[in-house]
């Protein structure tokens, strides 16, 4: 998947909202104001520790310890809770993946949610 392609297919699912908090170098989407992948934009600074494309998500601390250890494209999140949160060089993947895991951790900020508001989502 290509950067453009992240941000569609993040974007195409119930809810999602995105925006800029932490400047134009990365995109954050959300779920009720909840984030759950940050996508790096790209740029010459020093906001990231490697300049190739990636996205943080955020994933049991459980499911992290497996992917990085299975997925050398899969690294402790760079200016997140190492704990909760990857690093994903998606370009070193196959799509599958990427999807699969964007969806991991949608479904788990959606599960977070109150009761109520899980219910919109079908949860």
């Amino acid at each position: 998947m290509n950067i453009e392609e992240i941000r569609e297919y993040t974007l195409s699912l119930y809810g999602v909202t995105e925006d800029q908090p932490f400047g134009d170098d990365n995109i954050t989407f959300r779920i009720e104001g909840k984030i759950f992948i940050c996508l790096w934009l790209g740029s010459d600074d020093t906001t990231t520790n490697n300049p190739d494309p990636h996205f943080a998500v955020k994933l049991t601390p459980e499911r992290n310890i497996e992917l990085r250890e299975q997925f050398s494209a899969v690294t402790p999140a760079w200016h997140w809770n190492k704990k909760h949160w990857s690093d994903v060089f998606y370009e070193r993947l196959d799509d599958e993946h990427v999807k699969q895991w964007i969806n991991e951790s949608y479904d788990l900020v959606v599960s977070k949610l109150p009761k109520a508001i899980r219910s919109q989502y079908g949860r």
